[in-house]
């Protein structure tokens, strides 16, 4: 089982899915949600264009304070009042950036997410002579 986790091939394809899209920033760095005006946004936060999603409004990035054109880690937020699963993309987030997103994401009790940080192992599947 551990073969199919958190492996190159996985990141490669989201690698790809960002650099074949275009990123829309919709959220500047401390601006405050649109409804809910106590959460201010710790980094840039947007969508890929060209992306689907189930709301129709793309893969939504967090992009931090390194210049970095890869995806370092993806969030995943489960959210009881949408009754929904979301995956978003870190991009250049240091650390502390990623402290800073998730205590955002967390701070209701309606969401909450977990990070999964980026994994470089290729599984045995994918090896060839």
């Amino acid at each position: 089982m551990a073969d199919f986790e958190n492996n190159a091939f996985f990141w490669q394809k989201i690698d790809t899915l960002y650099l074949s899209s275009k990123l829309e920033i919709i959220r500047e760095k401390g601006s405050k949600h649109p409804e809910f005006g106590n959460l201010v946004y710790p980094v840039e936060y947007g969508r890929l264009k060209d992306t689907s999603t189930s709301d129709n409004e793309g893969i939504m990035v967090f992009k931090g304070s390194e210049k970095s054109s890869s995806v370092s880690a993806i969030i995943i937020a489960a959210d009881i009042l949408k009754k929904d699963l979301q995956a978003k993309l870190l991009i250049g987030c240091s650390k502390d950036d990623e402290d800073k997103i998730l205590r955002f994401l967390n701070q209701t009790d309606y969401q909450k997410t977990i990070l999964v940080r980026r994994g470089q192992e290729i599984p045995s599947w994918g090896l060839t002579d």
